[in-house]
């Protein structure tokens, strides 16, 4: 079953790509890898914002992930138009706007990291490194970037 099919099955349908709210890009290829910004949690259309461990649960912030997984995906089939030209899923840098008592940042990330593997197979499996941070822009609770290789 193909990406799309997968994607499709789970009732995830891809959100148009909306213009970066700064100065930067949303996504920049360098040889065959596609470097995907910044993307924050968004709830209902805007900033999901609070911090993990205080105003937003562990499984709410797997939610989050989960959804900036989505919006990554997005960005990528804009980049490249063809999600099946992925050859892997290489790396995700996940910031977790924090508590600073949390310590499961990389539980979080499970919502995105799992969802990526769940829709692209071994091709979606990656590198990754989760942090606690102290804010993330507009106040949202989590924020991922993403690098992928492509065909």
């Amino acid at each position: 079953m193909g990406v799309y099919e997968k994607l499709k099955e789970k009732g995830i349908i891809l959100p148009k790509v909306g213009k970066p709210v700064a100065a930067f890009v949303p996504w920049v290829k360098a040889g065959n890898l596609i470097f995907v910004s910044g993307n924050i949690a968004k709830r209902d259309g805007r900033p999901w914002a609070g911090k993990l461990g205080k105003e937003i649960s562990l499984e709410d912030g797997k939610e989050a992930a989960r959804g900036i997984a989505i919006d990554l995906m997005s960005v990528l089939h804009s980049a490249i138009g063809d999600l099946e030209k992925v050859r892997r899923i290489v790396k995700l840098l996940v910031l977790v706007n924090s508590d600073p008592g949390f310590t499961e940042q990389h539980l979080v990330a499970n919502g995105a990291s799992e969802l990526l593997v769940e829709v692209f197979g071994e091709r979606g499996a990656h590198a990754r490194s989760a942090f606690g941070v102290a804010q993330i822009p507009l106040g949202a609770c989590v924020e991922i970037e993403l690098v992928a290789e492509t065909a």
